[in-house]
């Protein structure tokens, strides 16, 4: 099993960026993808970024883009989701998620998840 816990979300202005972190723990030596997903009030968990094990390649939402950027660093078993040119429809929480399969852009294709962080963008 994989542990996961997200940090670093926040309220910033609109324009502004903001970098949330997912660390993880448990049996962090095999190979696994990580997803990050948002869930806005009211509407569905969606896709934004996801990378493989080995970040070599990563995957984004047409919304997130150019805006955002997903990295990771193995040895500190640290996946990195820089935000930048932030609006508020990227209000949401941030859910980070990781499975052995491999990266996918759907909810189902992960099996573990962290509790989420809050980011919000103001107008």
């Amino acid at each position: 099993q994989v542990q996961l816990v997200e940090s670093g979300g926040g309220l910033v202005q609109a324009g502004g960026s903001l970098r949330v972190s997912c660390i993880a723990s448990g049996r962090t030596r095999s190979g696994y993808a990580v997803g990050w997903f948002r869930q806005a009030p009211g509407k569905e968990r969606e896709f934004v970024a996801a990378i493989s094990w080995d970040g070599a390649n990563t995957y984004y939402a047409e919304s997130a883009k150019v805006r955002f950027t997903m990295t990771r660093d193995n040895a500190k078993n640290t996946v990195i989701l820089q935000m930048n040119s932030l609006k508020p429809e990227d209000t949401a929480v941030y859910y980070c998620a990781a499975d052995f399969r491999g990266p996918g852009t759907w909810s189902r294709d992960y099996d573990y998840w962290g509790q989420g962080t809050q980011v919000t963008v103001s107008s």
